[in-house]
């Protein structure tokens, strides 16, 4: 078994993280921890000036709510909120935490995945731990 699990969740209409949850359990038991990682993407200066006050702050108490939800189905469930880009951040976060597998979902790719890569293809590719991936 895992001693640190990271699963890597994402909150659009396109990833559903019940099955991502379903895998983290299997591949962990009493002794794991599991950080429950979401990574908001950093909204460019440029559109902060079109966003309502607050909006920004509301989005992230939603996101926690998520969060903590999520890692309260393991016994050492951790919600992790953090702003960066998805694929780097997910992996430099894994390397400082000492994470021995990421479980992350990916969506069938389309052009724009081949040449620009996915989430996931990024992770699969620089992560120093085992990589879990759902489709």
């Amino acid at each position: 078994m895992y001693k640190h699990i990271l699963l890597a969740v994402a909150f659009d209409d396109e990833h559903d993280a019940e099955q991502s949850t379903q895998i983290a359990k299997v591949l962990s038991d009493a002794d794991t921890r599991v950080t429950v990682l979401h990574v908001k993407e950093v909204i460019p200066q440029f559109v902060t000036t079109y966003v309502p006050d607050g909006f920004d702050n509301k989005i992230d108490e939603e996101y926690k709510a998520k969060l903590a939800t999520l890692a309260s189905q393991f016994d050492q469930g951790v919600p992790v909120l953090i702003e960066g880009h998805s694929g780097r951040t997910i992996v430099d976060w894994a390397e400082l935490n000492a994470v021995d597998c990421i479980i992350i979902a990916s969506h069938r790719p389309g052009l724009q995945d081949y040449l620009l890569g996915s989430t996931a293809a990024r992770v699969v590719r620089h992560a120093q731990c085992a990589v879990h991936v759902l489709r």
